[in-house]
Protein backbone atom coordinates (compact mmCIF):
# COMPACT_ATOMS: atom_id res chain seq x y z
CA UNK A 1 0.00 0.00 0.00
CA UNK A 2 1.58 3.78 -0.96
CA UNK A 3 0.92 6.30 2.02
CA UNK A 4 0.82 9.01 -0.76
CA UNK A 5 -2.57 7.57 -1.80
CA UNK A 6 -5.81 8.67 -1.20
CA UNK A 7 -7.75 5.96 0.77
CA UNK A 8 -11.03 6.26 -1.70
CA UNK A 9 -12.08 4.12 -4.73
CA UNK A 10 -12.68 6.27 -7.43
CA UNK A 11 -15.76 4.92 -9.75
CA UNK A 12 -16.79 6.23 -13.83
CA UNK A 13 -20.22 5.31 -14.53
CA UNK A 14 -19.56 4.70 -18.31
CA UNK A 15 -21.64 3.40 -21.61
CA UNK A 16 -19.82 2.16 -24.46
CA UNK A 17 -19.29 4.55 -27.16
CA UNK A 18 -20.79 3.43 -30.13
CA UNK A 19 -22.85 5.15 -32.80
CA UNK A 20 -26.43 5.45 -31.36
CA UNK A 21 -26.14 4.76 -28.23
CA UNK A 22 -23.65 7.02 -26.80
CA UNK A 23 -24.14 10.81 -27.03
CA UNK A 24 -27.30 10.83 -29.35
CA UNK A 25 -27.83 14.55 -28.73
CA UNK A 26 -24.84 15.50 -30.13
CA UNK A 27 -26.45 14.60 -33.76
CA UNK A 28 -27.15 16.81 -35.27
CA UNK A 29 -25.13 18.04 -35.73
CA UNK A 30 -22.50 15.41 -35.55
CA UNK A 31 -22.89 12.37 -37.33
CA UNK A 32 -23.79 9.33 -34.67
CA UNK A 33 -20.55 7.58 -35.12
CA UNK A 34 -18.61 11.43 -34.88
CA UNK A 35 -20.61 11.93 -31.33
CA UNK A 36 -19.58 8.34 -30.23
CA UNK A 37 -15.86 8.94 -31.28
CA UNK A 38 -16.49 12.33 -28.60
CA UNK A 39 -18.08 9.92 -26.13
CA UNK A 40 -15.04 7.92 -26.28
CA UNK A 41 -12.23 10.52 -26.23
CA UNK A 42 -14.10 12.08 -22.87
CA UNK A 43 -14.08 8.80 -21.55
CA UNK A 44 -10.15 7.94 -22.23
CA UNK A 45 -9.72 11.69 -20.97
CA UNK A 46 -11.46 10.63 -17.93
CA UNK A 47 -9.26 7.12 -17.46
CA UNK A 48 -6.57 9.43 -17.95
CA UNK A 49 -7.33 11.21 -14.92
CA UNK A 50 -8.55 8.69 -12.38
CA UNK A 51 -5.43 7.19 -13.31
CA UNK A 52 -3.18 9.78 -12.36
CA UNK A 53 -4.81 11.36 -9.13
CA UNK A 54 -3.52 8.88 -6.73
CA UNK A 55 -6.27 7.78 -5.68
CA UNK A 56 -6.43 4.03 -3.96
CA UNK A 57 -9.06 2.19 -5.91
CA UNK A 58 -10.30 2.57 -9.48
CA UNK A 59 -13.75 1.24 -10.41
CA UNK A 60 -15.40 1.37 -13.52
CA UNK A 61 -19.53 0.65 -13.99
CA UNK A 62 -19.46 -0.25 -17.80
CA UNK A 63 -22.59 -0.83 -19.96
CA UNK A 64 -22.54 -1.77 -23.69
CA UNK A 65 -20.60 -4.07 -26.38
CA UNK A 66 -16.92 -2.61 -26.11
CA UNK A 67 -16.22 -4.14 -28.74
CA UNK A 68 -18.41 -2.26 -31.03
CA UNK A 69 -17.26 1.10 -29.37
CA UNK A 70 -15.34 4.02 -31.27
CA UNK A 71 -11.30 3.76 -30.01
CA UNK A 72 -11.94 -0.09 -28.75
CA UNK A 73 -8.96 -1.57 -28.47
CA UNK A 74 -7.30 1.99 -26.52
CA UNK A 75 -10.78 1.80 -24.46
CA UNK A 76 -9.52 -2.13 -23.67
CA UNK A 77 -6.33 -1.25 -22.62
CA UNK A 78 -7.22 1.42 -20.41
CA UNK A 79 -9.88 -1.00 -18.70
CA UNK A 80 -7.13 -3.44 -18.33
CA UNK A 81 -5.97 -1.58 -15.34
CA UNK A 82 -9.12 -1.04 -13.47
CA UNK A 83 -11.69 -2.67 -11.53
CA UNK A 84 -14.94 -3.03 -13.89
CA UNK A 85 -18.32 -4.45 -12.64
CA UNK A 86 -21.31 -4.75 -14.80
CA UNK A 87 -24.17 -1.79 -14.49
CA UNK A 88 -27.21 -3.34 -12.83
CA UNK A 89 -30.95 -1.65 -12.78
CA UNK A 90 -33.53 -0.92 -14.91
CA UNK A 91 -33.42 2.66 -14.27
CA UNK A 92 -29.95 5.45 -14.40
CA UNK A 93 -30.51 6.21 -10.83
CA UNK A 94 -31.03 2.40 -10.14
CA UNK A 95 -27.46 1.57 -12.26
CA UNK A 96 -25.51 4.80 -10.23
CA UNK A 97 -26.75 3.42 -6.58
CA UNK A 98 -25.87 -0.48 -7.50
CA UNK A 99 -22.52 0.86 -9.03
CA UNK A 100 -21.70 3.12 -5.57
CA UNK A 101 -22.87 -0.37 -3.87
CA UNK A 102 -20.17 -2.27 -5.82
CA UNK A 103 -17.48 -0.07 -5.40
CA UNK A 104 -17.96 0.45 -1.52
CA UNK A 105 -16.63 -3.29 -1.79
CA UNK A 106 -13.37 -1.93 -0.41
CA UNK A 107 -14.92 -0.77 2.44
CA UNK A 108 -13.46 3.02 1.96
CA UNK A 109 -15.38 6.10 1.08
CA UNK A 110 -16.39 6.08 -3.01
CA UNK A 111 -15.99 9.56 -5.32
CA UNK A 112 -18.40 8.63 -8.46
CA UNK A 113 -18.09 10.40 -11.73
CA UNK A 114 -19.69 9.87 -15.33
CA UNK A 115 -17.81 9.98 -18.50
CA UNK A 116 -19.47 13.54 -19.87
CA UNK A 117 -16.41 15.61 -17.89
CA UNK A 118 -13.66 15.22 -20.03
CA UNK A 119 -12.10 18.94 -18.36
CA UNK A 120 -11.71 16.90 -14.91
CA UNK A 121 -8.04 16.68 -14.66
CA UNK A 122 -5.85 14.36 -11.87
CA UNK A 123 -5.48 17.39 -9.60
CA UNK A 124 -9.54 17.86 -9.10
CA UNK A 125 -10.23 14.70 -8.74
CA UNK A 126 -7.54 14.00 -5.78
CA UNK A 127 -8.66 17.08 -4.35
CA UNK A 128 -12.37 16.18 -4.58
CA UNK A 129 -11.31 12.65 -2.96
CA UNK A 130 -9.32 14.38 -0.37
CA UNK A 131 -12.37 16.23 1.06
CA UNK A 132 -14.45 13.80 1.08
CA UNK A 133 -11.88 11.68 3.20
CA UNK A 134 -11.36 14.79 5.14
CA UNK A 135 -15.14 15.47 5.65
CA UNK A 136 -16.41 11.97 6.48
CA UNK A 137 -19.65 13.30 5.14
CA UNK A 138 -20.68 13.82 1.55
CA UNK A 139 -19.64 15.80 -1.41
CA UNK A 140 -21.50 16.77 -3.99
CA UNK A 141 -20.25 18.54 -6.95
CA UNK A 142 -23.46 20.53 -9.66
CA UNK A 143 -23.34 20.85 -13.05
CA UNK A 144 -24.22 24.12 -14.99
CA UNK A 145 -27.32 22.23 -16.50
CA UNK A 146 -29.02 21.36 -12.62
CA UNK A 147 -27.80 18.04 -12.52
CA UNK A 148 -24.50 16.81 -10.93
CA UNK A 149 -21.06 15.51 -12.03
CA UNK A 150 -19.68 13.78 -8.88
CA UNK A 151 -21.16 12.63 -6.07
CA UNK A 152 -18.63 11.14 -3.06
CA UNK A 153 -20.07 9.27 -0.29
CA UNK A 154 -18.68 8.11 2.96
CA UNK A 155 -20.54 4.74 3.86
CA UNK A 156 -22.18 3.32 1.23
CA UNK A 157 -26.15 3.03 3.04
CA UNK A 158 -27.22 6.85 1.26
CA UNK A 159 -26.60 5.24 -1.66
CA UNK A 160 -29.99 3.68 -2.43
CA UNK A 161 -31.51 7.30 -2.61
CA UNK A 162 -30.29 7.78 -5.92
CA UNK A 163 -32.79 5.02 -7.19
CA UNK A 164 -35.81 7.32 -6.02
CA UNK A 165 -34.30 10.28 -7.90
CA UNK A 166 -34.92 11.46 -11.70
CA UNK A 167 -32.24 11.61 -13.52
CA UNK A 168 -31.15 13.95 -16.30
CA UNK A 169 -33.32 16.68 -15.07
CA UNK A 170 -32.99 20.29 -13.78
CA UNK A 171 -33.55 19.08 -10.67
CA UNK A 172 -31.58 16.63 -10.40
CA UNK A 173 -28.64 18.14 -7.93
CA UNK A 174 -31.05 19.59 -5.68
CA UNK A 175 -33.06 16.61 -5.34
CA UNK A 176 -29.62 14.86 -4.29
CA UNK A 177 -28.80 17.20 -2.22
CA UNK A 178 -31.99 17.53 -0.63
CA UNK A 179 -32.14 13.79 -0.11
CA UNK A 180 -29.10 13.52 1.62
CA UNK A 181 -29.61 16.20 3.83
CA UNK A 182 -33.33 14.58 5.00
CA UNK A 183 -31.60 11.16 5.95
CA UNK A 184 -28.60 13.26 8.10
CA UNK A 185 -25.86 14.16 6.17
CA UNK A 186 -23.67 17.07 5.44
CA UNK A 187 -23.08 18.29 1.43
CA UNK A 188 -19.88 19.51 0.75
CA UNK A 189 -19.66 21.70 -2.36
CA UNK A 190 -17.08 20.85 -5.23
CA UNK A 191 -16.39 23.07 -8.08
CA UNK A 192 -19.60 23.78 -10.48
CA UNK A 193 -18.76 21.98 -13.94
CA UNK A 194 -20.31 21.48 -17.35
CA UNK A 195 -21.71 18.01 -18.46
CA UNK A 196 -21.53 17.06 -22.53
CA UNK A 197 -24.88 16.57 -23.10
CA UNK A 198 -24.94 19.52 -26.78
CA UNK A 199 -23.11 20.82 -29.14
CA UNK A 200 -22.89 24.26 -27.21
CA UNK A 201 -21.30 22.06 -24.31
CA UNK A 202 -18.81 19.84 -25.95
CA UNK A 203 -17.65 23.65 -27.81
CA UNK A 204 -17.42 25.30 -24.77
CA UNK A 205 -15.75 22.19 -22.16
CA UNK A 206 -13.37 21.61 -24.95
CA UNK A 207 -11.97 24.93 -24.55
CA UNK A 208 -11.04 24.50 -21.11
CA UNK A 209 -9.71 21.25 -21.51
CA UNK A 210 -6.77 19.81 -23.22
CA UNK A 211 -6.76 15.89 -24.31
CA UNK A 212 -8.14 13.75 -26.71
CA UNK A 213 -12.06 15.96 -26.39
CA UNK A 214 -10.37 19.12 -26.61
CA UNK A 215 -8.18 18.23 -30.00
CA UNK A 216 -11.35 16.32 -31.65
CA UNK A 217 -13.82 19.08 -31.11
CA UNK A 218 -11.85 21.44 -32.67
CA UNK A 219 -11.11 19.14 -35.49
CA UNK A 220 -14.71 18.36 -35.84
CA UNK A 221 -15.50 22.12 -35.68
CA UNK A 222 -13.32 23.36 -38.32
CA UNK A 223 -15.00 21.06 -40.38
CA UNK A 224 -17.45 22.37 -42.68
CA UNK A 225 -19.46 18.86 -42.23
CA UNK A 226 -18.89 16.74 -39.38
CA UNK A 227 -17.18 13.68 -40.29
CA UNK A 228 -15.84 10.37 -38.50
CA UNK A 229 -11.84 11.11 -37.33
Amino acid sequence: MNPTEIPATMLVVAKSPIAGFAKTRLTPPFSPVDAAYLAACALLDTLDAMSESGIRHRVVAWTGDLDRAERSIELAAALRDVTVVTQRGDSFGERLANAHADAAEFGVPVLQIGMDTPQVDSDLLARSAARLVATGDTVLGPATDGGWWALGLTESSPAHLLADIPMSTNRTGELTETALRHSGFRVHALPTLTDVDTYADAVSVAAVSRGRFARAVAELVTAKTPVAL
